[in-house]
């Protein structure tokens, strides 16, 4: 059996500057916890079979809804319903969140595209 690792998430955020593009920092069950750096607007998407939590650790982040949206504050996380579509936005500074999520879940959802990350760095 191997020791169990503690890890620093300001430590692990600070070994990437590319936004958009999650890395994985833990695994748990099928879960993964990853690491993102935000800015800007991303694609409208939904999960079909995975539920999404996002963790704002820095920053604010909006996430929007097609019936509404909510905004959070760094400490503060919100569950994604599996087939919920949203679309995450960084409007005014860099936002660093923690997702939790199964393996299974590609970042771009149903929407696919130029933003679809194929193969997951692990950190």
């Amino acid at each position: 059996m191997t020791t169990p690792r503690k890890v620093n998430l300001e430590q692990k955020f600070g070994l990437f500057a590319e936004h958009w593009s999650p890395k994985v920092v833990g695994e748990l069950n099928g879960q993964q916890v990853k690491l993102a750096k935000l800015s800007g607007e991303f694609v409208w998407h939904a999960h079909e079979q995975e539920d999404e939590l996002f963790f704002v650790m820095r920053g604010k982040l909006r996430l929007r809804f097609r019936d509404g949206e909510a905004v959070l504050g760094e400490g503060e996380f919100i569950v994604v319903p599996r087939g919920v579509e949203h679309q995450p936005v960084a409007e005014t500074e860099e936002v660093w969140v923690v997702l939790f999520e199964p393996a299974s879940t590609v970042n771009t959802g149903t929407a696919g595209g130029e933003r679809t990350v194929t193969e997951l760095e692990h950190l």
